[in-house]
């Protein structure tokens, strides 16, 4: 096991710096899912302790993005078929619920932050850096969460995110791409900001339907492909 183009890190950051690099090998499929983490060889190819490692690993672990298997140690998550459409299922309920909450609390405000936070996710897509533009999208979608007024779900959602970027990290590979179209959230920033509750409502739906089955294609062959 491998993580690619990473050499040596500075002492001061080296707990961050070590988790970013797991996660940058886990979106792109170097660390696939299920695979095991041998923190002698990472900490020898980091050239750090076995201290900071097990810092970023927990974090990862807390993130959703490891698991760790009783009698077999610390693993990439796996995400299924069956996961994604729990996913596709809990996600879609979830942001229908926060927009019907947040409807009428957009303001100024809250229109210039969602331009905001697109710009910064197409310029994370044009930079084709797969953790930043997973950390955008990511951004672009809470902030109607945030906006929504509910403790509770904004909770739920930031429970929810780890999976979402291993989600969204397949997704990118379903494509052969570094990031999302670029194209591909302006209609739903258009409804997000529109005046019409059908066009939101219909949007949210085919936005989280048409990511689910296309992913779920993509595990299943990559599956059907080990299984060979």
């Amino acid at each position: 096991m491998s993580v690619p183009a990473v050499g040596k890190l500075q002492k001061q950051t080296f707990g961050a710096r070590i988790a970013d690099a797991l996660r940058k090998a886990i979106f792109a499929g170097d660390l696939v899912p299920g695979s095991a983490l041998i923190e002698t060889a990472l900490a020898e190819q980091f050239g750090v302790s076995r201290g900071p490692l097990r810092e970023a690993i927990r974090q990862l672990i807390d993130e959703g993005l490891l698991v760790q298997v009783p009698f077999s140690g610390t693993r990439v998550t796996e995400l299924s078929e069956s996961a994604i459409r729990e996913i596709y299922s809990l996600r879609t309920t979830l942001e229908m619920f926060a927009f019907r909450l947040a409807w009428d609390r957009r303001d100024a405000a809250f229109r210039l932050e969602m331009l905001q936070r697109q710009q910064a996710l197409l310029a994370a897509i044009d930079s084709a850096d797969e953790l930043e533009c997973i950390r955008r999208e990511m951004h672009l979608h809470s902030l109607v969460y945030e906006a929504a007024d509910h403790q509770l779900l904004l909770e739920i959602w930031g429970g929810l995110k780890g999976r979402l970027q291993l989600y969204l990290a397949a997704n990118y590979l379903a494509h052969g791409r570094h990031g999302p179209r670029r194209t591909g959230h302006d209609s739903f920033v258009a409804a997000a900001l529109g005046d019409s509750w059908p066009v939101m409502e219909a949007e949210i739906l085919q936005h989280m339907r048409l990511g689910s089955e296309e992913t779920e294609r993509f595990l299943k062959a990559r599956k059907e492909q080990v299984d060979a």
